[in-house]
């Protein structure tokens, strides 16, 4: 068929672009993948492009400007904070994401962190090849669930699944959320609270709130201060949602037992040069991280490849697409 679309891929770190082409080569677009996880030669390299798909590279309005055939964005994801979504509308574009396609795999991360860090297996491990086999050797007492409150901060999809998981393990249930009904968190057997109790009383805090202006260090000194010596931070969101130096002060002086994290605040993805160094909670022992791998398993991403994909396909034939974006005035 001869090719009537230009399709850039700003970024990628899968194997190959082959889900991508599979599912757009047959209208007529020509799929080209890029390797620019900052965005900064997108105007560049993707300036003539009918549609773009987007990994971990910034697209702000200035780069939005230089795209004038551009018809769509569509996210490889569900957050669009790294997208200047009023200013492709403003410009005549599209905006898509992937909402539901790693639900349950986000929400297994966070109760494996949670698990492994309320059982105090890692601590016991270290001690294990250390020569010493003892149960004192745990970092903070362990509590047992069943009764012990698990916190989550945010109550949206990926929470209110992972509430039927660790319901499971006999946690009491509470949440903090102002944009969800006390009878709607009822109806998962989770108890609302306001942000203070949670912070409080929480033997885990799981942070899994979007992140936007109003969640900027929503977990901060002022908050961690309030956690008790045995508790732990598990945070499986953007990593911006933790003051990482409020975190590593918590954690060195002990003010919580540890805390385990998908993504630091400096999201190392989206860097060219980045190493352990930049950040000190990498030099602590009770601080444990994962590469930005919540959302991972071989079905995730092949599901979310193709949905992205397919995105771009209906707004390329003319159509409304599954899964569109609006900005946040027109909601």
């Amino acid at each position: 068929m001869k090719q009537k679309f230009k399709v850039y891929i700003s970024d990628y770190d899968y194997e190959n672009i082959d889900i991508e082409k599979s599912i757009l080569e047959p209208i007529g677009a020509e799929v080209i993948g890029l390797k620019d996880n900052t965005g900064k030669t997108l105007p560049q390299y993707a300036g003539d492009a009918d549609a773009i798909i987007q990994q971990y590279a910034k697209i702000p309005r200035s780069t939005i400007e230089q795209l004038k055939n551009c018809k769509v964005i569509a996210r490889y994801g569900i957050g669009v904070d790294i997208l200047d979504v009023e200013a492709a509308y403003e410009h005549g574009m599209v905006v898509t994401n992937v909402p539901d396609y790693c639900l349950d795999e986000v929400a297994d991360h966070a109760a494996a962190c949670s698990m492994m860090l309320v059982r105090n297996v890692p601590f016991y491990n270290e001690k294990v090849h250390a020569g010493s086999y003892q149960w004192q050797d745990w970092r903070a007492p362990i509590r047992r669930c069943r009764n012990a409150r698990y916190g989550f901060l945010g109550f949206g999809r990926i929470a209110q699944n992972l509430a039927r998981k660790m319901a499971a393990f006999g946690f009491e249930l509470i949440s903090s959320d102002p944009f969800v009904s006390e009878s709607y968190m009822r109806t998962f057997g989770v108890k609302k609270v306001e942000q203070e109790e949670l912070f409080r009383t929480s033997t885990v805090v799981c942070v899994l709130t979007p992140y936007m202006e109003a969640t900027h260090h929503i977990v901060n000194e002022e908050m961690l201060r309030l956690m008790q010596p045995d508790s732990y931070i598990v945070g499986v969101t953007r990593g911006k949602c933790v003051d990482n130096k409020a975190l590593y002060k918590a954690l060195k002086e002990g003010w919580i037992a540890g805390a385990a994290l998908d993504d630091p605040e400096e999201e190392p993805m989206k860097m060219h040069d980045w190493t352990p160094e930049l950040n000190p909670l990498f030099r602590l022992d009770n601080c444990f991280f994962t590469p930005h791998t919540a959302y991972i398993s071989r079905e995730a991403l092949d599901e979310c490849r193709r949905i992205a994909a397919g995105n771009v396909k209906a707004v390329l034939m003319g159509e409304r697409p599954a899964n569109q974006v609006y900005p946040a005035k027109r909601k």
